[in-house]
């Protein structure tokens, strides 16, 4: 049993499902629950309501639980506390995270690319959650130090290399909480801004623009903990 805790619409529980007998994703929203349900391929996995502080699972009866790109938003020792409690003997707890590396890298032209990814992030990071944003940059030290476990490992500074189309590159702003916060505050200035953006990379691509896969570097890190 796999338990992926922070789900969303699902991005990061359905890749679990060849490996576990059953998977069950939660999240807090019914929205990214409604989507995650839509998109459902696998016949293994099943999502539903509910908060990472208050895990609707039974003591001792999961074998992994994960949160990607979630934990930072948990209330983490109340979280750390259910996951202890619903983990079996042997279970593991996986938490991942990433902090953009600022890198767009596309033959003679990543510089100015970069600089585009530079300006970006720091408009978008005017929109940040201080408490969240604080265990990202340290690369979950913090929750690092809160799980009671004694085997457990954080590895930091993983560079992944993700080629991007630009409308997945937009997509990708569009995603993240950031530009979602600015969404709310003013939905027109962010909906122009991503559209600066998106006419800033075209102009530097030119002809190209169409058909470039960009190399877009971000940096990963993950706590990985066993009860024993």
């Amino acid at each position: 049993m796999a338990l992926d805790v922070g789900c969303g619409t699902g991005r990061f529980t359905l890749p679990l499902a060849p490996h576990f007998k059953k998977v069950l994703g939660i999240d807090i929203s019914d929205s990214q629950i409604n989507v995650a349900e839509q998109y459902n391929t696998a016949s293994n996995v099943s999502y539903m309501v509910a908060a990472a502080e208050k895990l609707p699972m039974k003591n001792d009866s999961v074998d992994l639980v994960n949160a990607s790109l979630a934990a930072h938003w948990f209330t983490i020792d109340k979280f750390a506390s259910e996951a202890m409690r619903v983990l079996k003997r042997e279970g593991c707890l996986a938490l991942h995270g990433f902090i953009p590396a600022n890198e767009i890298e596309y033959k003679n032209l990543s510089h100015d690319l970069t600089v585009v990814m530079l300006e970006t992030w720091d408009t978008l990071f005017q929109h940040v959650d201080t408490r969240s944003t604080d265990h990202m940059l340290c690369q979950y030290q913090t929750i690092f130090e809160a799980i009671p476990l004694k085997d457990k490992e954080r590895i930091t500074d993983i560079n992944v290399k993700s080629p991007m189309t630009i409308p997945e590159i937009i997509g990708f702003f569009q995603s993240i909480y950031m530009f979602q916060q600015f969404l709310e505050k003013d939905a027109e200035r962010a909906k122009q801004f991503l559209i600066h953006v998106e006419r800033r990379i075209r102009d530097i691509l030119g002809e190209e623009a169409y058909s470039a896969r960009l190399n877009v570097y971000m940096k990963h890190y993950c706590v990985l903990a066993c009860k024993h």
